[in-house]
């Protein structure tokens, strides 16, 4: 991950590396326990890898600060990862997925009960971590999960009447995703003492990429092989979830300008039959509504990119701009 970021930079990139092996050696005693049962389940996911995103970013933007990579840091990008990994323990027991990174998930090892007690546990290592960090971190940290429940309460709810319902998506997008990402790149810039202007500059560029990143997601949800991904393919449409592809679709039917394939990738999904969804699914690689989405997830990572113009160029604001390219080329 971090050698994509930066190609050019051979210092950054090993002291970001070296900062990184920090940071996984503290997420691995934060998911561990003294108990083998209760330790299978807190350190499930951790153990399965992941991209480590969120850590990554916060250690960057730190570099837009006085003191860069220094504990605070090395802390913040910890929390950030508890944080996220809490959630993906959430989100599997709300999905009923039965696999996470290629891994069965804990929801189908344990339970829903232990997986989301399991999820809490994180939390709670993560906010125990936060206290450490100072009042502006423990804010940051508060509003970061209410929005977080916030998404996910949005999305469940659905849109209030009236509410155009691809703005209602962007909405819960950036709640569930965006905010955690934003965060991130503001953790980083609050523990190395960078200025108000550069901390409000990276948040909404952590925020743009976070909806950037989904709407991606939402792609390589339709697009990609499960075995390779860990995750089964239209997982949100099988919970009843309409992702963009389909609120793109649902907005053409209302229009009048929904061609034939399109009706026909609606009516197989309202008719909740589980083997129509994996027809639609296939239907749906197939649908010029796909590149439509790719479209979007573009835009919102050239957003981002723009939101840094008021930094200072350089070696950490190239990375930058690499990051929130980097979470869209995977479905060029």
């Amino acid at each position: 991950m971090i050698g994509d970021l930066l190609t050019s930079s051979g210092d950054l990139a090993g002291r970001l590396g070296e900062l990184m092996e920090s940071v996984e050696a503290r997420l691995a005693t934060e998911v561990s326990s003294d108990e083998p049962d209760i330790h299978e389940l807190t350190s499930h996911l951790a153990s399965a890898g992941g991209k480590r995103l969120r850590p990554a970013l916060c250690l960057l933007t730190s570099f837009l600060g006085d003191d860069p990579g220094n504990e605070a840091a090395e802390i913040s990008a910890t929390v950030v990862e508890l944080t996220h990994l809490a959630t993906l323990y959430h989100d599997d027991v709300m999905d009923e997925a039965p696999m996470r990174r290629g891994v069965p998930s804990v929801q189908r090892l344990a339970g829903n009960s232990a997986a989301i007690l399991s999820g809490d546990v994180l939390f709670a290592k993560a906010s125990t971590l936060t206290s450490m960090l100072g009042p502006d971190a423990v804010k940051l940290h508060s509003k970061t999960f209410e929005r977080l429940c916030y998404g996910q309460l949005r999305e469940t709810l659905g849109p209030a009447a009236g509410m155009d319902t691809k703005d209602h998506y962007i909405r819960v997008l950036a709640d569930k995703t965006g905010s955690l990402v934003a965060a991130s790149a503001r953790y980083g810039v609050i523990a190395s003492g960078g200025s108000e202007e550069i901390k409000e500059a990276v948040t909404e560029f952590g925020e743009k990429v976070g909806v950037a990143f989904q709407l991606a997601d939402d792609v390589i949800d339709i697009m990609s092989d499960g075995d390779v991904t860990g995750k089964t393919p239209g997982t949100d449409l099988r919970e009843g979830v309409d992702t963009m592809p389909i609120i793109l679709l649902r907005q053409r039917a209302e229009q009048g300008t929904i061609d034939e394939a399109g009706s026909h990738i609606l009516a197989l999904l309202d008719s909740a039959q589980e083997e129509d969804i994996d027809r639609t699914v296939e239907l749906l690689r197939e649908h010029s509504v796909m590149d439509e989405v790719r479209d979007l997830a573009f835009a919102w990572s050239e957003d981002a990119v723009a939101c840094l113009e008021p930094l200072p160029a350089g070696d950490v604001v190239d990375a930058l701009k690499a990051f929130a390219r980097l979470m869209v080329e995977r479905i060029r």
